[in-house]
């Protein structure tokens, strides 16, 4: 199966049906941008701390990274950023697209795969903003030495993604308020294609999943040649009879380095 072939369709329905990882962001929120009074999302409800950027990010070179929708990218370029937003998704660029033309916006859009940024230089950001999405692609690990090699030394990578205890329960009886389990981590949803329950839970969420372990999401990072500098949990809002997020925090967001020399 072409993953990531299946899953671009998957977010270009996900644009269709306005899914919240979809919607562009206001006029009002870009206004505020260019007075430098902004905050960025990698995770549903915490905004990623403002002191893990600079005081002013006039200047620097950004790459959001599957960062599609209209949302990340704008805001960053707003704020006075040079940004290039790769995505796989025609249909999310378009939303960044229309954000650019609509507020004047200079951005870089292009379609791609997170694991392959060989249109990219060595060292050409300063930044890279990955939200959650690398839950997508079958092996982390290459996303985290590309993020490493395009940023210039000194860069920062800040990267949003799953605690893979999402994956190990039961879906329909969590919805009955059950937690049971049913998975093992790393998960996959390529293991899982005859489970009659899947495409019911899920919904309109029609994607390709995949699990990743913490010590490839953190792990890989350090593997790959950052250090980690920061770190918070989030959750998701849970729909009618999912009991997950009461018990504990569901997704991560780390702030990594790479060495300055």
């Amino acid at each position: 199966m072409d993953i990531r072939k299946y899953n671009r369709s998957a977010w270009d329905r996900l644009v269709e049906n306005k899914n919240e990882w979809t919607v562009p962001v206001s006029p009002e929120v870009i206004e505020k941008a260019r007075r430098g009074e902004w905050s960025i999302v990698m995770t549903p409800l915490k905004p990623v701390p403002r002191d893990w950027f600079p005081p002013s990010m006039e200047g620097l070179k950004v790459l959001c990274l599957a960062s599609g929708g209209g949302q990340q990218g704008p805001v960053l370029s707003a704020a006075g950023s040079h940004v290039t937003v790769l995505d796989n998704s025609p249909r999310q660029l378009a939303q960044d697209r229309m954000v650019a033309q609509r507020e004047g916006l200079k951005m870089r859009l292009v379609e791609g795969d997170m694991r392959d940024l060989s249109a990219f230089g060595d060292g050409a950001f300063d930044y890279v903003v990955h939200p959650t999405s690398n839950l997508f692609v079958p092996d982390v690990l290459p996303v985290w030495k590309e993020c490493y090699r395009v940023l210039k030394p000194g860069g920062t990578l800040i990267a949003g993604f799953c605690n893979p205890i999402m994956y190990m329960f039961d879906l329909k009886l969590e919805q009955q308020g059950i937690l049971q389990v049913k998975y093992a981590v790393p998960y996959s949803d390529l293991e899982h294609m005859d489970d009659p329950d899947r495409l019911e839970v899920r919904g309109e969420w029609d994607t390709l999943e995949f699990g990743h372990s913490l010590e490839d999401q953190i792990g890989g990072q350090i593997k790959a040649g950052f250090y980690i500098t920061g770190f918070f949990e989030d959750n998701y809002r849970p729909d009618e009879g999912e009991v997950l997020p009461n018990y504990t925090s569901t997704l991560i967001t780390t702030r990594a380095q790479k060495p300055a020399c």
